[in-house]
């Protein structure tokens, strides 16, 4: 009996000691993302190599939950080896840093006042006004001469100066009511006050502080540039000889939501500016824009589509010959839209960005002869910068956020990670695994996706699925990191994910693109469908069983066309900003091209055409769970959408709930509304999933 008992006493404390290691394992474990890890991350951007290529400064956006905003800092690396360090200029505000010529690091601060204009040296530690001017800086370039600045301002274009266009913008009005003679009446989340984006220039001096008269050099023009209301300073800049700006831009007219009309235009750029423009592109009534001029200043590469109202349609790269005007498309068979232009330091090769079978690579592309060649791999790659020995760039992925990495121009050498903004947070997070994957779609065609385990996976355990849907519906779920929708995110909640890149997505071919325009309702539907059954045939922890369908913009569009036509297959649907009723959208949205190119006409010529498709049409069908989200600044997709999304759900006496962000537009970007917007969609699919997923 003694020995049992020690025996026992030894056993007890041996399953202490086992049971302790045990919890301490389970309390070193990685821990799932959540959606509060994603709103709480650094954000990396703007990286901007300095003249010399030793260094690159780059901005990182963290979190201020507390006060509900993002603060962004400027930081500078070595590139030939050492550590970050933030400067100092951050404590008063700094964004949008560029290099002068001289080694001077310019940036945006909003310190006065007023978002102006600043400058510092090389140690970063103290702030000097470069401009000074009545009204907020919102894009600027600096000339390749380094005696000049053209920035981008707001302006009422028929004002003689900018004194004018201030005092109006001041002055006492008669009553709120606002007065419009011509569209734009709004444009994304702003109402029409009669101002433009226009371009201003003025000297700099020696010490690098703006002087002298301030230049409207595009006086007289009617439209903005950059464009509203994402165009950044890539839409314009200086010719090498810094006598010249070259700007893209549309004539608004009374034509400017229904077109797509973006010319290259050229002007001088000082006191001389006449308010004439030479249209350089006047010949392609498509778009055409970010102008980027060769190392030798002899040749303008820009991107140009061919189809005019179509804002999807594919980039081609051109090539101005700058003496003679001869102009000449580059890999002109290449099936890829790039979206930006980068040159090589001695200009025998273009690096361009673009979306490729899921991701978003670089690519360099020989000028002589238009051969491309990929240089990077899966992932998405974003901003690109050029050294003497080699190419900077922020990539990221599915599973990581963006970072810099640097890579040689020898075509076999591995990127080598530059920068790791989010190590500490990430350090105990763990990511589901994903896998892209392909099946037959709409007319036996490859359709793709991906699928992501949820963390914590075991095997031969199904899991409750969020089923993603893109938006656009030219766009694309892929190998890419999102601060809104992020598939880790439901991944971290212990939900399996499906992605599937329907007809219509872009990455895969222009052809692949078009066919979804006149046919948002059937193609992409029965790639979904075969998607889906794919998916659950081919992965065992999927369950089938316990999906809800969440999607915004196309993407709530067709969880509303889900909902009539193909009732049943989900447990619960999320809607956020989504389209009800094509017909009125046709009406009702701002950019009026968007809405025409994919209907194949106005409402009033072709109404069947918008009603072929159009979700108001089915509601008779509705009966699953729906969530509807709506921004009442989102004027994309208009309030009224979503109101009668719901209106259409509570009068079916069908399960629903409706939340309106007042201070939104079609995306959530405030800190907290963004952590309501998760909290309250997590909480619908952990309710009808019947809480499988715990966080």
């Amino acid at each position: 009996m003694r020995l049992l008992s020690a025996v026992s006493a030894a056993a007890v404390l041996a399953f202490a000691a086992a049971s302790a290691l045990a919890q301490d394992a389970v309390q070193d474990a990685p821990q799932p993302f959540t959606y509060r890890d994603l709103i709480e991350l650094n954000r990396l951007s703007d990286p901007q190599v300095s003249p010399d290529g030793n260094s690159v400064v780059y901005a990182v956006r963290a979190t201020d939950l507390e006060n509900n905003r993002g603060v962004t800092s400027l930081y500078l690396l070595p590139l030939n080896g050492g550590e970050p360090r933030r400067l100092a200029i951050s404590d008063g505000g700094a964004n949008t840093a560029r290099w002068g010529r001289d080694g001077r690091l310019y940036f945006l601060s909003a310190r006065s006042g007023s978002n102006q204009v600043w400058m510092t040296d090389a140690d970063g530690a103290t702030a000097v006004q470069v401009t000074d001017l009545p009204t907020d800086v919102q894009a600027y370039r600096l000339s390749p001469t380094g005696d000049r600045i053209a920035v981008s301002l707001s302006a009422h274009p028929d004002c003689p100066d900018l004194a004018c266009s201030v005092e109006r913008a001041n002055a006492p009005r008669m009553g709120s009511g606002l007065t419009y003679d011509r569209v734009f009446v709004r444009h994304w989340d702003a109402w029409g006050d009669g101002t433009q984006n226009h371009l201003f220039t003025q000297g700099l001096d020696a010490s690098g502080r703006a002087t002298g008269p301030l230049a409207w050099v595009t006086k007289g023009f009617d439209g903005d540039t950059p464009s509203k209301p994402f165009g950044d300073e890539s839409e314009f800049a200086f010719t090498p000889d810094g006598a010249s700006v070259v700007f893209a831009a549309r004539e608004a007219g009374r034509t400017e939501p229904w077109s797509t009309d973006f010319d290259l235009y050229v002007t001088r750029s000082n006191a001389d500016a006449d308010g004439r423009f030479e249209n350089l592109t006047e010949a392609n009534p498509a778009w055409d824009t970010g102008p980027v001029f060769s190392p030798d200043g002899r040749t303008l590469a820009y991107r140009a589509m061919a189809r005019p109202g179509f804002e999807a349609d594919r980039f081609v790269i051109h090539l101005r010959d700058v003496a003679t005007g001869a102009v000449r498309a580059l890999a002109a068979d290449w099936d890829r839209s790039p979206d930006s232009l980068t040159w090589s330091p001695d200009g025998r090769t273009l690096y361009a960005t673009a979306q490729d079978v899921g991701s978003t690579r670089l690519f360099a592309i020989e000028v002589a002869s238009g051969r491309v060649t990929p240089v990077t791999g899966p992932g998405h790659v974003g901003a690109v910068q050029t050294t003497p020995r080699g190419l900077v760039f922020s990539r990221d992925a599915l599973d990581a956020p963006a970072d810099l990495y640097f890579k040689t121009y020898r075509g076999r050498d591995a990127p080598r990670r530059l920068t790791e903004v989010n190590a500490e947070r990430l350090a105990d997070r763990a990511f589901g695994e994903h896998e892209q994957f392909s099946f037959p779609g709409w007319n036996g065609e490859t359709v793709h996706g991906f699928v992501i385990k949820p963390v914590g996976y075991v095997e031969g355990r199904k899991y409750p699925t969020a089923f993603l849907i893109h938006g656009g519906p030219q766009g694309s779920f892929g190998e890419s990191w999102s601060y809104r929708w992020n598939p880790m995110t439901y991944a971290g909640a212990g939900y399996a994910v499906v992605m599937i890149d329907f007809h219509g997505s872009t990455g895969y071919g222009q052809a692949f693109t078009d066919s979804i325009s006149g046919h948002w309702g059937d193609r992409p539907l029965e790639d979904l469908q075969k998607g889906w059954d794919h998916v659950q045939r081919t992965y065992d922890f999927v369950d089938g069983e316990q999906a809800c369908a969440l999607g915004a913009s196309y993407g709530g569009y067709m969880i509303n066309w889900i909902a009539g036509n193909w009732a049943g297959a989900f447990d619960c649907l999320v809607n956020h900003d989504g389209i009800f009723d094509t017909f009125a959208m046709g009406y009702s949205t701002e950019e009026l091209w968007f809405t025409e190119w994919e209907n194949g006409g106005t409402p009033y010529d072709v109404p069947e055409n918008y009603q072929r498709f159009n979700p108001a049409n089915h509601v008779r069908n509705w009966r699953d769970p729906m969530l509807v989200i709506q921004g009442d600044l989102d004027f994309r997709v208009p309030t009224t959408q979503s109101l009668s999304t719901f209106n259409a759900l509570q009068r079916r006496g069908i399960e629903s709930r409706l939340i309106v962000f007042p201070d939104e537009n079609h995306w959530v970007l405030k800190p907290r509304n963004s952590l309501q917007w998760h909290t309250e969609v997590f909480g619908w699919l952990d309710r009808h999933l019947d809480g499988q997923a715990g966080r």
